[in-house]
């Protein structure tokens, strides 16, 4: 047997209520139960942690440093059990990771609608240049990626798609356009983020492929290669709304593929209300609501 939170729950009872018979029904069980747990905690540790007296039960020397201990392990267990609760118990920040763009245009919109139908609960977006989008460093709770993470530790759900835009500086030919095609960028640089762009030189036909690519590590410093007109770039719908930089124009690529939206968590360890953060998102990707 190993000591078990029941036993460090049972010890506190006691200490705080004074005697085994009101820690019982503080704890909504018999006398009998908590004596048996608190010696079996005992026997465990191989210490008494309690003495009887005839005004109820005191702590020993092991005990009193023993239940400083249990005070921390019971907060630690009770805050991952808020952590686990799904509807109506979800409080506190909910992390949302993403590497590029968040949700565009439904960022805002979701984190009002999540804050709705979970008060207390905050959906807090975080940017991480890495290809789970921090979910893997554990820096976030569920991860926004365009790219779908691998199945065997991640859980996925697809929430919709985003059509594919071109950035250009504001003195390229292609800014004079209304809308592009992928033709358009032969012999062009194109700018992209290896660990967590969605633009590949497989997205065009053959003999359209660009010049060349030039790797770029994050949004800012793509978006600052565009503007300087050494590289241009195609895009997901969602930069468009929330990367504006002043010398880089944003341009619909008509005849390419739009790109799947994932949400993304851990598979073996992840929060039961991430399928219902997906199910959100993915109405307001569908136009629902």
């Amino acid at each position: 047997m190993a000591v078990e939170v029941r036993h460090l729950r049972a010890l506190l009872s006691v200490l705080e209520e004074g005697t085994f018979t009101d820690a019982a029904i503080a704890l909504g069980t018999t006398q009998a139960s908590v004596s048996r747990l608190v010696a079996a905690l005992e026997r465990e540790l191989g210490v008494h942690v309690l003495q009887r007296t005839p005004r109820g039960a005191v702590a020993t020397a092991a005990g009193g440093r023993i239940a400083v201990h249990a005070h921390r392990v019971l907060q630690e267990v009770d805050a991952i059990t808020r952590l686990a609760r799904d509807d109506g118990g979800l409080e506190g920040e909910v992390r949302v990771g993403y590497a590029w763009a968040a949700l565009g245009r439904h960022t805002t919109v979701l984190q009002e609608r999540w804050r709705q139908r979970h008060p207390g609960s905050t959906l807090v977006f975080t940017q991480t240049s890495t290809g789970t989008a921090g979910l893997q460093e554990g820096l976030v709770d569920v991860a926004v990626t365009r790219r779908r993470l691998d199945g065997r530790r991640f859980a996925t759900a697809l929430l919709g798609t985003e059509s594919r835009w071109a950035a250009v500086g504001s003195a390229h030919p292609l800014a004079r356009r209304r809308r592009v095609r992928l033709h358009d960028f032969h012999g062009a640089v194109i700018g992209s983020d290896a660990r967590t762009g969605t633009t590949t030189r497989d997205l065009w036909p053959p003999g359209t492929v660009p010049a060349a690519t030039r790797d770029t590590r994050g949004v800012d410093e793509w978006l600052t290669l565009i503007a300087a007109g050494q590289a241009v770039g195609i895009t997901t719908e969602a930069t468009t709304w929330q990367h504006q930089r002043p010398g880089v124009v944003y341009r619909p690529v008509v005849d390419a593929d739009p790109v799947p939206v994932w949400l993304g968590w851990w598979r073996d360890a992840g929060p039961a209300w991430a399928p219902a953060l997906a199910e959100l998102a993915g109405e307001l990707y569908a136009g629902e609501g």
